[in-house]
C-alpha cells in the first residue's frame, strides 16, 4: 500500500493566514506548482477543482501548464464542490451544480482533445474562438496536457453508497473516499466502483482506489490522545467545521450508524471517537489494518492534514507514519516472499 498526503486549508479563524499557507505549503500539496522543482518522484494533484465556479477553458489551459510544469506527475482531482458559501459567491446557489460540473469536465475533456478553433456549445458555458484563431501563430489554441489524452482524473467520494463513484469510473476516473465517513460507509465505494468499471469494460483495481484517513501518531499514548483528542485540538477544529456544514447541508447521515437516529446524535467528540486514528505506531499501524480489514483492499492511504497546534508534534507524526507505520502495514499485507527451492 503506498502512502499519499491529502490536505484541506482548514485552520481556526484567529490564525494568521500568512502562516497556515507557508505551513500548508510545508506540509507539500497546496502550491502545486511551486513545488513541483523540490520533487523527484512524488505526484500532486489538486484535491479538488471545484469546477462549477470556473470556466472550463480556463481551467484546462491552467492545468495543462501545470502538468507540463510536472512533467506528468500530476493528477487532476474535480469536484463539483461542497461549500455552498462559494456556490452562492458564484451565483451558483439555486444551480443543478451537479449538472454543471459534468458540462465543465466534458468541456475541459474537448478542449484537449481537439485542436482550435475551439467551439462548445453549453447550457451553463458557450465559448469559441473561431473568430480570431491564427493557427500559424497559435493564437485561439488552448494548451494540451503533458499527459495524454489527459492527466489521471480523480473524484472524492463522500456519500454512503456512492452513485457517483459508479459514473465516475465509467469514465475511468478513480475514486477518494473522504476521511470525514464512517468505515462501514467507506466499505461500500469500491462495489459501486467495481460495478462501474465492469459496465464500461473496465478493470476494477484496488490499486486505484485512495482512502483517506485522520490520523496522529506520536512517541507515546498519552501525547497521542491529548493531541488527537482534546476539546481544543486540531482534530476537534477541523471535525468541529466538518460536522458543522454537513449538519448545515442535511448531511448528517456521513456520521450515523444507524440512518434512522436523529441528527442530535451527532457530536463532534463522537465523531471525533469514530474517525481519528492515533496512538503509538504499533497501535495505529494495528489500527489501520483493523480499518482495512472492514473496509477492503486500497492503493494508497491518504494521511490527511490537519492545522499544527504543535508543529514539532505534527511532523514527528508524518515521520512516525512513513518510518514506522508503514513498513508494518506493508509487512502485514503483502505476500511473503518465496524462498528459492
Amino acid at each position: 500500500m503506498d502512502l499519499g498526503f491529502f490536505t484541506m486549508p482548514i485552520h481556526p479563524l484567529g490564525r494568521s493566514v500568512t502562516e497556515t499557507l507557508k505551513e500548508d505549503r510545508e506540509l507539500a500539496l497546496i502550491f502545486i506548482a511551486s513545488l513541483i522543482s523540490a520533487t523527484k518522484t512524488i505526484k500532486l494533484g489538486t484535491g479538488t477543482v471545484n469546477l462549477p465556479c470556473h470556466h472550463p477553458a480556463a481551467v484546462a489551459a491552467q492545468v495543462a501548464m501545470v502538468d507540463h510544469m510536472a512533467e506528468g506527475r500530476f493528477l487532476f482531482g474535480i469536484s463539483p464542490g461542497g461549500l455552498l458559501s462559494d456556490a452562492e459567491v458564484f451565483g451558483n446557489l439555486d444551480k443543478d451544480r451537479t449538472a454543471m460540473f459534468l458540462e465543465a469536465i466534458d468541456h475541459i475533456l474537448a478542449i484537449w482533445t481537439t485542436e482550435a478553433p475551439h467551439k462548445r456549445e453549453g447550457q451553463f458555458w458557450s465559448f469559441s474562438t473561431e473568430r480570431t484563431t491564427i493557427a500559424d501563430l497559435g493564437q485561439g489554441s488552448i494548451m494540451k496536457p503533458y499527459q495524454r489524452p489527459h492527466p489521471p482524473i480523480v473524484v472524492t467520494a463522500v456519500a454512503p453508497f456512492s452513485k457517483g463513484v459508479t459514473e465516475a469510473a465509467k469514465r475511468g476516473w478513480q475514486p477518494i473516499s473522504a476521511n470525514f465517513l464512517l468505515p462501514q460507509w467507506v466499505k461500500t465505494h469500491w462495489p459501486n466502483y467495481e460495478k462501474g468499471c465492469q459496465e464500461a469494460g473496465l478493470a476494477a483495481s484496488p490499486a486505484h482506489w485512495r482512502v483517506a484517513k485522520s490520523i496522529f501518531v506520536a512517541d507515546d499514548l498519552a501525547t497521542a490522545k491529548r493531541y488527537a483528542t482534546e476539546a481544543q485540538g486540531p482534530y476537534h477544529q477541523y471535525y468541529r467545521s466538518i460536522v458543522t456544514k454537513m449538519l448545515a447541508n442535511g448531511r448528517a447521515n456521513l456520521f450515523k450508524r444507524d440512518q434512522k437516529a436523529p441528527d442530535s446524535s451527532v457530536t463532534v467528540e463522537s465523531v471525533v471517537d469514530d474517525l481519528v486514528i492515533w496512538g503509538t505506531p504499533d497501535k495505529v499501524a494495528d489500527d489501520l489494518q483493523a480499518f482495512r480489514e472492514t473496509v477492503g483492499d486500497f492503493g494508497t492511504l491518504l494521511y490527511a492534514g490537519h492545522d499544527w497546534a504543535d508543529k514539532a508534534l505534527a511532523l514527528r507524526s508524518m515521520e512516525l507514519m512513513a518510518e514506522q507505520v508503514m513498513p508494518q502495514i506493508n509487512a502485514a499485507t503483502r505476500p511473503p516472499t518465496r524462498l528459492a527451492s
